[in-house]
């Protein structure tokens, strides 16, 4: 599909590809307002807490570029764009989206159950070094790298079901403090409806991104942006953009637990999922450069670890303006760095 619509776009005059973009930006938009909805009201009518259905449900939906593209990567014979694109968007999901959400207004959090997801995200980008390190040679981790083994891809896949299962266990039975039975809405809503309402939503957010990215390629290289520039940049942002939108609106609205939900459980996935597929469907795994041990994990555990530290200094809210600017400015430091000292032959296979 990307291909189709970088060719699409490649062949339109500028006045309709510029139609293009505000077209998807558009969609983009009314797509994350009614995710947004529907992931409130599944939240109310069926007692999930908001942070549940933002890291499992929103999250599995908002995931799924991140998973195509590393995939596809991984199939074509580059691991380093697979397992770089989970690093990456880790680094922009929990650096500039909780960042730009954090700035935006305090996000309300709950207590209990971010404190559970955030260990477990933690401790998510802890197993994906521990499990790229070449145990057998560590003296040679940063001349040499790792591999994120196929193995270790169907351990990652097996801790993704048990995570879900898990994520279903700790809230059956239990009612979020929003969870109503009609006593402040007697409008009848079916669940149903709503998870089918969610589901295109999510669709909607996911495919507009889709079209968005590459058209705004085509508009960069148009105005002379470099191709390497433009493909390091936009490959994990433009991969982020739905979280970063569900993120945005959650948190304009006033739904901060949906907001933080969405971003620990995106990390959480972008390990067991999109990079435990990518080494599933690799049988040499994937290969991690001396570039990753370098940057790129220590830029993640980094902003991982700023992130556990802001949620236990914060009492009902994430500590306005505190935490917000420290993730972007490790997100900056990440980029710059990732940037300057990423060898030439990394920003080349992008």
């Amino acid at each position: 599909m990307e291909q189709l619509v970088t060719d699409f776009a490649a062949n339109l005059h500028i006045v309709p590809l510029v139609g293009l973009v505000m077209l998807c930006l558009g969609l983009l938009g009314w797509s994350a307002d009614k995710l947004v909805n529907e992931a409130v009201t599944l939240s109310r009518k069926s007692g999930i807490p908001k942070t549940v259905v933002g890291a499992t449900i929103v999250s599995l939906g908002t995931t799924a570029p991140e998973a195509a593209v590393s995939v596809w990567a991984a199939l074509d014979g580059a691991p380093d764009l697979a397992l770089g694109n989970a690093v990456g968007s880790i680094i922009c999901d929990t650096g500039l989206i909780l960042g730009i959400a954090t700035l935006i207004c305090p996000l309300k959090i709950d207590r209990a159950i971010v404190s559970r997801q955030g260990w477990l995200q933690l401790m998510a980008g802890t197993l994906l070094v521990l499990a790229c390190m070449p145990w057998s040679s560590l003296g040679t981790t940063l001349t040499t790298g790792g591999n994120l083994s196929q193995l270790g891809g169907a351990a990652f896949v097996v801790l993704l079901a048990l995570y879900l299962w898990g994520s279903t266990k700790w809230t059956a039975g239990s009612l979020s403090e929003e969870a109503t039975d009609d006593d402040e809405d007697h409008a009848p809503v079916v669940l149903p409806l709503v998870i089918l309402k969610l589901v295109l939503a999510i669709a909607g957010v996911v495919l507009s991104a889709q079209v968005l990215i590459p058209a705004v390629q085509e508009l960069a290289i148009r105005a002379g942006v470099p191709t390497a520039v433009i493909a390091v940049s936009l490959v994990a942002f433009g991969t982020s953009l739905p979280e970063l939108v569900t993120a945005v609106t959650a948190a304009r609205r006033g739904h901060g637990e949906l907001a933080i939900g969405n971003v620990v459980g995106a990390d959480i996935l972008n390990v067991l999922f999109v990079a435990g597929v990518a080494a599933v469907v690799t049988p040499s795994g994937l290969d991690t450069s001396p570039h990753f041990f370098r940057i790129l994990f220590p830029a993640m555990m980094c902003i991982l670890i700023v992130f556990r530290v802001g949620v236990m200094a914060s009492k009902e809210h994430l500590k306005f303006g505190q935490v917000g600017w420290i993730l972007l400015l490790g997100f900056v430091v990440a980029t710059i760095l990732n940037f300057t000292l990423a060898p030439e032959e990394v920003l080349n296979s992008h």
